[in-house]
Parts: C-alpha cells; structure tokens; sequence
C-alpha cells in the first residue's frame, strides 16, 4: 500500500481480492485508494488464466488526456468566454449531441461484439461528451510556463453496457461451476481463454478505444472554442492515460493480465497525468516503473468522503469562496454539486509524496477554469 490510511470498506475490499485463488503475487493499493464496487478504486490486481469485469469497472477506458498550447496565459475575460463556449458546446451529464457525430468520431468497428453493435448508434450521439461524476474539462497554467487543457472522462454508456452485461454472466458461470469465491465480494470472473472471457476482452478493447475518441473529440471542441476567443494558438500532441482497464502484461517473469481500477500504468519513462481535486493542482508525470506497484500510479487525489456525506457536511458558500479565491472560473452552484467540491478529496502533496517512487513531477499544473459533469 502506498498510503498510511485506508477507510475500511476500502481495505476489506483489498483483502478479498488478495484472497482470490488466482491472484498474483500481490495486490497494489495506490495512495489516492477509496471503496468501490467489489475493487478498490486506485488498486492493481494481477491475474493468471482469468479477467474480471469489476476489477475493471463500469466505466471501461475511463482516463485523461492532456495537451499544451502555446499560450503563456490567457486573460480574465477571454477566459471565461472560452469556458462559456465550452458548456455550450460540450453536453455533461447525463446529457448528449442533439445529432449523432461523424463516423470519423469513432474508433473503427470490425464486428463480432455483441453490446457494441447493439450501441453503436446511440453511442454517436455520446462520443464528445464529458459525463458525470469526477469528470471534468479543465483550462490549467503550468510552471513550464504554458497554458494546458486536461480532460477526465470515459466510456460513457456504451462502457457501462458491456460491463454490466459480462458481469451478469461472470456471476452465472460463477454460480454454475461452484465458484470459491464468495458471491458478496461482487467479484465473478471469466476464464480468458473461454469464449466468455475473449468476448469480454473484445468488447473491453472497444470500450478503451471509445473511451478515447471520446476525449479527443472533446479536446478539438475546445480547440474549436478557444480559436473563436483567441487567434492563432497552436497545440502540442495529445497525452492519453486510461485508468479502468485490463492488458496481457509481463511482471516478475511471466505473462499476467494486469487489471487497474482507478489505477494509471507508469512504465520507466512513460508520460501520465495525476489531477487533483477541483481548485488544486494536477501535475504531468514520467513513470519509474516500479515493479511492486506492477509499474502503476494513482489516477488522481482519490476520496476522502462518499458523495453523499460530502453533500450532507460541506458547507456549499465555504466552497464556492475556495475556488473564488483561488481566482478559478467554476460552474458550483447548488448544494447538489458539493459531491465533486475539493474538500471531499484528498489533499493532492500528500497523495504525490506518498507515490514519489512511483513518478517523477514534470510540470505542475494550477487550475484556471474547471467545468464538471
């Protein structure tokens, strides 16, 4: 574990997966952990033979993606036009396009995955879309002195959908073959080499992809919206980091399917991003690979209260003054909202000097302008 403290759910959740017969070696709890459903989220399972569709999670690809302009900053007004354009122009939410977007929005499909073709369709109204929960657009100035745009989001339903589905089936074969593995960790696996567990695979693998084209049509929407704003801005290459995913990899000699939850791969020299909440900074990494976190950081701060505690016990105007303060362009409005406020997270330093043999800081990031789901 890379973190002192751990609420219980979260740990109780950590032993079960350690238990599970076909656990590798070890189980990686990254700083930023917090209960989720069956998996911590911010852990690492490495698995023999078998996939598990919630050691994934319901949002499939889920991640971020960064991208440096060229601006050095950007002034008040200018700003928030940009972030008005952009709520314009990029549905949250629950919401999507009123139209269905280009095929070219979406990553090609080769047939044979069951809840991918059935979605399709209805996924071309989603591509370019940001969702709820923690995800988020944010316009943020970097201590390398350039103004960068990062963006939190996923799979959307079409995510949702094929996890749901072979965890349905996960539990059925479970139950069929006399599983040892106790229904109530809401954990049911696949055989990875049965028809189930390539399937899933397939579909995960869509999923990802989607994920992805997802977020870039998101970035060239806020590209479209700072040109309207600001002229002649040019923009780096894109990062993308996804952090709910599973992939054939080789640790401590052998070949395991790597499951992260709410966990970001940090390879020796590979290029990640590690948010924090809203209002506090993000930062830009280069991984260590350190072969005991399987070569894994945190996707983020990580929780520090569920989000109906924290609607329960922030204080909605305390919160709102933060970000003013802070001078941060915000869309907080309603009581509703306190569940992604900045103080039901953790405290983003304390999170990157847990993990600093994980990473290594590349640019700091303070937050400009925040829209959230």
């Amino acid at each position: 574990m890379w973190l002192d403290n751990i609420e219980h759910g979260a740990l109780e959740q950590a032993k079960n997966i350690s238990n599970l017969p076909f656990a590798f070696s070890h189980i990686a709890i990254m700083p930023d952990s917090h209960q989720g459903y069956g998996m911590p989220i911010g852990a690492v399972l490495a698995t023999k033979d078998v996939i598990v569709p919630n050691a994934v999670g319901v949002d499939i690809g889920c991640g971020m993606c960064a991208m440096r302009t060229s601006l050095s900053d950007i002034e008040r007004d200018d700003l928030k036009k940009i972030h008005d354009l952009i709520q314009k122009f990029i549905p949250v939410g629950f919401n999507k396009h009123e139209h269905q977007q280009p095929e070219r929005s979406m990553p090609e499909y080769k047939g044979g995955c069951e809840i991918v073709e059935r979605e399709y369709e209805k996924a071309r109204y989603q591509v370019g879309t940001l969702g709820g929960g923690n995800h988020f657009i944010e316009i943020q100035k970097g201590s390398d002195g350039r103004v960068w745009v990062m963006i939190h989001s996923g799979s959307r339903n079409i995510g949702y959908k094929v996890a749901q589905h072979y965890d349905k089936i996960a539990k059925k074969m479970n139950e069929r073959y006399f599983s040892s593995v106790p229904s109530d960790w809401q954990l049911p696996f696949l055989p990875f080499n049965s028809f189930e567990g390539q399937s899933y695979k397939k579909e995960m693998d869509y999923c990802i992809e989607f994920a992805f084209a997802n977020r870039m049509l998101m970035m060239e929407f806020v590209q479209v919206c700072i040109s309207m704003v600001i002229h002649g801005v040019e923009y780096g290459g894109v990062i993308n980091k996804p952090h709910n995913f599973a992939a054939f990899e080789h640790h401590f000699q052998r070949n395991l399917i790597i499951h992260r939850k709410g966990a970001t791969r940090a390879y020796v020299g590979e290029i990640g991003m590690i948010p924090g909440s809203q209002g506090s900074k993000s930062f830009i990494v280069q991984g260590k690979g350190n072969d005991m976190s399987f070569k894994s950081c945190s996707h983020g701060a990580g929780r520090v209260m569920g989000r109906k505690q924290a609607i329960r016990e922030l204080n909605l105007e305390q919160e709102k003054s933060k970000m003013d303060d802070l001078g941060v362009l915000h869309n907080i409005e309603t009581v509703d909202q306190l569940d992604e406020a900045d103080g039901a997270y953790k405290d983003i330093d304390e999170v990157m000097e847990n993990q600093s043999d994980l990473v290594d800081i590349l640019v700091e990031l303070t937050p400009m302008a925040v829209i959230k789901g």
